[in-house]
């Protein structure tokens, strides 16, 4: 339950301000078919995050525990300063007006997660709990969690909370789990 638990908020908490984050929301605001893009979104979420899962443990098995928990403990400590640094929305398109909001979302949320933090998250969740089903169930759960704020609320929310906020709590959890998964010599 706790790998499900962790991955869940870790991955909620780098989602904030994230790409796919503002991409949801354009995607609402052209297709106004929440419900059809968040579809969309689990489905391209579920691939994505199964195929990262499961190139972190596969990476876990070739390295020594020690060094494992170390470089894990550096990227988190990485992977919170990154969110200090906002995603620029210059660079996101959907496809035209043609395709459905279900078959754009799947299709630019499946690309934009390529080498995403979110997914490299999932890669180190991945490598750090040796579990491709419990992770990907966590991290997806995750990214319908923030997502789902943009695509149900995003412009009421981003009047109420400050972007910068969310993003300077995000970096205090990851630091402070990448600080708790330092190994003991």
């Amino acid at each position: 339950m706790q790998t499900i638990l962790d991955s869940t908020l870790i991955v909620a908490l780098a989602e904030m301000g994230d790409k796919t984050q503002l991409l949801s929301l354009m995607l609402v605001l052209r297709y106004k078919k929440p419900w059809a893009i968040m579809s969309g979104i689990f489905v391209a979420t579920v691939l994505n995050h199964l195929l990262a899962t499961w190139a972190g443990t596969m990476v876990a098995g070739f390295i020594p525990q020690t060094y494992l928990q170390l470089g894990l403990a550096v990227l988190f400590i990485v992977f919170g300063l990154w969110i200090l640094k906002p995603d620029k929305s210059d660079d996101l398109r959907t496809d035209e007006k043609s395709h459905s909001a279900f078959m754009a979302s799947v299709v630019a949320f499946f690309i934009a997660e390529m080498g995403d933090k979110t997914q490299l998250v999932t890669v180190a969740l991945a490598a750090r709990y040796q579990s491709v089903w419990l992770v990907s169930l966590g991290s997806t759960a995750g990214m319908m969690l923030a997502n789902s704020l943009s695509v149900f609320g995003g412009e009421k929310l981003i009047k109420v909370i400050p972007m910068n906020y969310v993003r300077y709590g995000a970096c205090v959890v990851f630091v402070l789990f990448g600080i708790a998964m330092l190994p003991v010599w």
